[in-house]
C-alpha cells in the first residue's frame, strides 16, 4: 500500500533534489537561475546604432543646438559609460520582463542619451547656464542596486527667480507617448512636500516633436489616463497633441512660448 501524499513529502521531495526554498526550485526547472552571457558582439553593434542615432539627430536640429563636436560627445556617452558598465558587471544584470540584457542596456542608454544630448537646449529654454542644471536620478553606473528606474525626476534647474524646477525627461521611439502614473505620484509629493514643481519634456524622436507637461498640475480625473495593455496593463496619462510645441527641426521655444510659469 502506498504511503499518503503531504505537504511534508512534497517538502521532503524538495530537499532530495538539493533545495530548501520554493523559489529556488522554480528558478532551477525554468532556467531562471543561469545568467545569460552577454554576446558584447550584440552590444558593439547597438553602440554604433546609438551613435548613429544621435548624429542623425544632430544633423537636423537647430544650430544653436547642434553639438559641434559630436565624435567627442559619443565618445563621453557612449564607449566610456558602455566601459563603466561592463567594468562593473551591470550589463549583464540589467532584466526586465524578461528581456535580454543587451536589449534593456540599448533601452536604457537611449534615454540617457538623449537627456544628455539636449541639455543646451533646456539651459537656452529655461536661460540658465549648464552649472544650473543638476543630475539627480537614481541611476548609478556602478552599483547594481541604485541602477533602476524609480520616480525621481533626472533633473533638477536651478531657475533665476531662486526656486528650483524638477525636469523628467523622456524619449519616445515609437509615436506612442505615454508618463507612467508613479512619475505623476511622485512630482504631486515632491510639491506638497517641498514646494518644488515638476515638469515632464517628452522628446518624441519618432515625430521630432517635444512636449512639455506640468506633471504635479495633472488632474486625477483627466480623460487622458488610460490603461496601456501592451504595457502589462499599467495606467499611464497619454500626452496630448496639444502639448507638443516644439518641432524638433527648429529653435527651441522660450518658456513664455510654451506656457507661463
Amino acid at each position: 500500500m502506498h504511503s499518503l501524499i503531504t505537504t511534508q513529502y512534497f517538502k521532503e521531495y524538495r530537499k532530495e533534489l538539493g533545495f530548501t526554498n520554493q523559489g529556488d526550485v522554480k528558478k532551477f526547472f525554468a532556467g531562471k537561475d543561469i545568467t545569460p552571457t552577454v554576446d558584447y558582439n550584440y552590444i558593439e553593434l547597438l553602440n554604433t546604432r546609438l551613435v548613429e542615432i544621435i548624429k542623425k539627430i544632430n544633423s537636423l536640429v537647430s544650430s544653436n543646438i547642434k553639438i559641434s563636436n559630436i565624435d567627442k560627445f559619443c565618445t563621453d556617452t557612449v564607449e566610456l559609460v558602455f566601459n563603466k558598465l561592463r567594468d562593473n558587471n551591470i550589463i549583464q544584470r540589467l532584466n526586465n520582463q524578461g528581456r535580454r540584457p543587451e536589449q534593456v542596456y540599448f533601452s536604457w542608454m537611449r534615454g540617457y542619451i538623449i537627456a544628455n544630448y539636449f541639455l543646451q537646449a533646456l539651459s537656452q529654454i529655461f536661460e540658465v547656464s549648464l552649472e544650473d542644471i543638476s543630475l539627480i536620478g537614481d541611476d548609478d553606473l556602478v552599483n547594481i542596486e541604485s541602477f533602476k528606474r524609480t520616480p525621481t525626476a533626472d533633473l533638477e534647474i536651478a531657475l533665476n527667480n531662486g526656486n528650483k524646477l524638477r525636469i523628467e525627461v523622456q524619449s519616445g521611439f515609437v509615436g506612442v507617448n505615454d508618463i507612467k502614473q508613479h512619475k505623476v505620484l511622485e512630482a504631486k509629493r515632491i510639491f506638497e512636500s517641498e514646494s518644488i514643481s515638476s515638469l515632464a519634456i517628452h522628446f518624441d524622436l519618432f515625430n521630432g516633436q517635444v512636449a512639455f507637461i506640468k506633471l504635479d498640475e495633472i488632474e486625477d480625473d483627466s480623460v487622458n489616463w488610460i490603461t496601456r495593455q501592451q504595457m502589462e496593463g499599467q495606467t499611464v496619462f497619454n500626452i496630448d497633441q496639444n502639448y507638443f510645441s516644439w518641432k524638433l527641426t527648429e529653435t527651441p521655444p522660450s518658456l513664455d512660448d510654451i506656457f507661463a510659469y
